[in-house]
Parts: C-alpha cells; sequence; structure tokens
C-alpha cells in the first residue's frame, strides 16, 4: 500500500509523533494551519469517513478522546480549538487514510482559509 500516513505509522517515513496507542497515532502538521495541528489517524487503513461502519465506529470516539486530552497538554483546550475531517476530494481531503486535525492556538475563524 502506498499511504503516506501507513508509512509514518509504521515508522517507515519520520514524523514528530506526539501520542500512540494500540489503535491511533497522532503527529505533528508538516505544514501547520496554527500553532497547534496535530494529525490524529487510525492504526487501521480506513480510507475516509464514508468507509466506517459499525465494527470500526469506536475508533472515532476514541480519536475524540485522544484530541480531548492533546488539547490540554498543548494548552489550548482552555481557548478553543477546532477539530476538522475533511472526506472526499470536494471536501479537502488529500490523503486517503480516514484522519482527524486538531488545530489550535490562534483566533478559528469562518469560513477557514
Amino acid at each position: 500500500m502506498d499511504c503516506i500516513f501507513c508509512k509514518i505509522i509504521s515508522g517507515e517515513i519520520p514524523a514528530e509523533k506526539v501520542y500512540e496507542d494500540n489503535k491511533v497515532v497522532a503527529f505533528k502538521d508538516i505544514n501547520p494551519a496554527a500553532p497547534v495541528h496535530i494529525l490524529i489517524v487510525p492504526r487501521e487503513h480506513i480510507p475516509s469517513t464514508m468507509e466506517l461502519d459499525i465494527e470500526r465506529a469506536s475508533v472515532v470516539a476514541h480519536i475524540f478522546l485522544i484530541a480531548k486530552k492533546l488539547a490540554s497538554e498543548f494548552k489550548i483546550s482552555e481557548r478553543g480549538f477546532r477539530i476538522v475531517n475533511n472526506c472526499g476530494s470536494e471536501g479537502g481531503q488529500t490523503v486517503n487514510h480516514l484522519h482527524f486535525h486538531l488545530i489550535g492556538g490562534r483566533d478559528m475563524t469562518w469560513p477557514p482559509g
């Protein structure tokens, strides 16, 4: 499989990992949109939100719990942060591996830009 996130998870490609367990890996985005920009990805290769099913749904709840933990550790929980999942090309998904962006440390405007 030629998935950059799978290669980061396996250690084949280096990344600045900030958390990992048996379900997910979290690492700093190499092109951050804010002072804190962490990607949280499941270890299992799930191409997108549209590939979720009842057996895989619990990983999303786990990702949100890890996002909460990391928001506290990176000191963005008090002021606020954003959790983003892009799905499909028009949704802005550029890597076909389910992932969530934890973004904070600055005022987040809408629409994002």
